[in-house]
C-alpha cells in the first residue's frame, strides 16, 4: 500500500546516533511510503509518491504523524503471578535489596514462575505483549529468567517462541539464567554459577538447535549486581556464553557500580543496561565503545529513587543510548514505550527527538536488529505507526493514554 498525507514523516534514516547527534528524525513534511511484500520500497513526498503510483492501493493517514515502531530493547516478558503486596511494603519504607534479601523479589516470581503450567504461562504473558503491540511496540527484546533452573528457563524460553510465531509482537529472546541465586542455592553462589555455565549454556544451545534452528541463538544476560551476581561470576558467564556463540548483554550500576560496564565493553557485548550508578571513567569508555547503553527510565520511576541514567553525560562520552521499558513484575509492570518516552524527558532531560530515536534506531541497534528495523528506510521491514496526533512530540509532552491511531507490522495494519 502507498501511505499518504503524512503531517510528519519521521524516517531516522541512517546509522544509530552516537552522542549529540542523538535527535536526528529526517522528517519528511506531507511525507509518503510505499509499502510491498511487508517491505518499504519507496519513501517522499505525498505528491511525488502519488504521481509515481497512481494505481498503489492506498491508506490516508490524514494528516498524522507516521513514524517507526518502537522497539523495547529490555523486558522480562515472560512471567507469573504479580507483586503488589511488595509494591506496598516499599511504600512503607522497605528497599528493593530488603524485600530481595527476605525471600520476596525475583525469588517469589521464580515460585510463580516454577509452579506455572505452559498455558497459564502462555496467556499470562500474551496478554502484556499484546498490550505492548497496542501501545506502539512493533520488536521487543524479552528474557527468561524466572525459572533459575534448567526446566523453567526452558519453559518460559518456549513461550517466547511461540509467541514470536504467534505474532504480531516481534520477539528477540534472551536467556537470563543468571538473574538471581535461587534460593536452594543460598550462600552457595559460586556453585550456581558453574551450573549457569557449564550446564545450562550447553543444554539451551542444544534444545535451541532442535526448536529453534533457523534463528540466530539468543543473547545471554547476567544481573551483575550486589547480592545478584558480582563482577567475577559475571565474568564467568558472559566468557562461557561468548565461547558457545551467544550474543551478550548485562545489567549492570542498577544500585552499585561493580565494574560491569568496562567487562561488558571488554567482551563486547551488544549493550548495558541500567547503567545509573556507573563510574566516570566507565562512560568514558562507552563512549569509546560499540556496546549500546540502555536506559529504563521505567524502573527508579517504579521504585521512587531518584536516580536515573546519567543521559547528558553518556552523550559528551558519544555514547549510543537507547530506550526500554524493563517490564517486569517487581519495579515497572509498564507495557507502553510511550511513557518510558515521556519519562525520558522529564528524568533524563532529553528532547522529544532525543527520546523517539532512542526509542527507535538505537533500540534497534541495541538488540542487533537496526540493519532491519527501527528507522523507515528503503529496503527495511514496513513496522510503522501513525499517530492520533500531527506532531510527535505530543509522546512526551503527554502521558498516560495511548496516541496510537494504527499500528503497520511487516506491511499488514493494526487499527486501534
Amino acid at each position: 500500500m502507498l501511505i499518504h498525507s503524512a503531517s510528519q514523516l519521521i524516517t531516522l534514516a541512517g546509522a544509530p546516533q552516537r552522542g549529540r547527534e542523538l535527535g536526528r528524525l529526517g522528517i519528511i513534511p506531507n511525507g509518503a511510503i510505499l509499502i510491498h511484500a511487508g517491505m518499504i520500497v519507496e519513501i517522499g513526498t505525498t505528491l511525488n509518491l502519488l504521481n509515481k503510483y497512481p494505481d498503489e492501493e492506498r491508506l490516508d493517514a490524514d494528516g498524522m504523524a507516521v513514524l517507526p515502531g518502537f522497539v523495547d530493547a529490555h523486558t522480562h516478558l515472560v512471567w507469573a503471578g504479580d507483586r503488589a503486596a511488595e509494591f506496598e511494603m516499599r511504600l512503607q519504607g522497605k528497599s528493593y535489596m530488603e524485600i530481595m534479601a527476605a525471600g520476596g523479589g525475583i525469588a517469589s516470581t521464580v515460585k510463580a514462575t516454577r509452579s506455572a503450567d505452559h498455558e497459564s504461562l502462555l496467556h499470562e504473558t500474551r496478554a502484556r505483549a499484546r498490550a505492548m503491540f497496542a501501545s506502539g511496540t512493533t520488536t521487543a527484546e524479552a528474557k527468561t529468567g524466572y525459572g533459575l533452573e534448567l526446566k523453567t528457563e526452558l519453559s518460559q524460553m518456549d513461550v517466547l517462541l511461540q509467541l514470536d510465531h504467534e505474532g504480531p509482537l516481534e520477539v528477540v529472546p534472551t536467556f537470563l539464567g543468571a538473574h538471581a541465586i535461587p534460593t536452594e542455592f543460598a550462600r552457595r553462589e559460586d556453585a550456581y554459577t558453574k551450573l549457569v555455565c557449564a550446564e545450562m549454556l550447553p543444554a539451551l544451545k542444544e534444545w535451541w538447535s532442535r526448536k529453534a534452528a533457523n534463528k540466530p541463538l539468543p543473547f545471554v544476560d547476567v544481573f551483575c549486581e550486589k547480592g545478584a551476581f558480582n563482577l567475577e561470576q559475571t565474568r564467568q558467564v558472559l566468557t562461557a556464553a561468548k565461547a558457545l556463540g551467544y550474543p551478550l548483554k548485562a545489567h549492570v550500576d542498577e544500585f552499585e557500580n561493580l565494574g560491569g560496564a568496562s567487562l561488558a565493553c571488554e567482551l563486547g557485548a551488544a549493550s548495558v543496561d541500567h547503567v545509573v550508578k556507573t563510574s566516570a571513567a566507565e562512560i568514558q569508555l562507552l563512549g569509546k565503545s560499540d556496546t549500546a547503553v540502555v536506559s529504563l527510565p521505567c524502573t527508579p520511576f517504579g521504585l521512587s529513587d531518584p536516580h536515573y541514567t546519567p543521559a547528558k553525560d553518556l552523550l559528551s562520552a558519544d555514547a549510543i543510548l537507547a530506550l526500554a521499558t524493563d517490564l517486569n513484575p517487581g519495579t515497572a509492570w509498564c507495557e507502553s514505550m510511550q511513557f518510558a518516552i515521556a519519562l525520558a524527558c522529564r528524568y533524563l532531560q532529553l528532547t522529544p527527538a532525543q527520546a523517539l530515536a532512542a526509542a527507535t534506531i538505537n533500540s534497534a541497534y541495541a538488540i542487533g536488529r537496526s540493519a532491519t528495523i527501527g528507522s523507515l528506510e528503503a529496503g527495511k521491514q514496513a513496522d510503522l505507526l501513525i499517530l492520533s496526533v500531527e506532531d510527535y512530540r505530543h509522546l512526551a509532552y503527554r502521558f498516560g493514554g495511548n496516541l496510537v491511531g494504527k499500528v503497520i507490522k511487516k506491511g499488514s495494519l493494526y487499527p486501534q
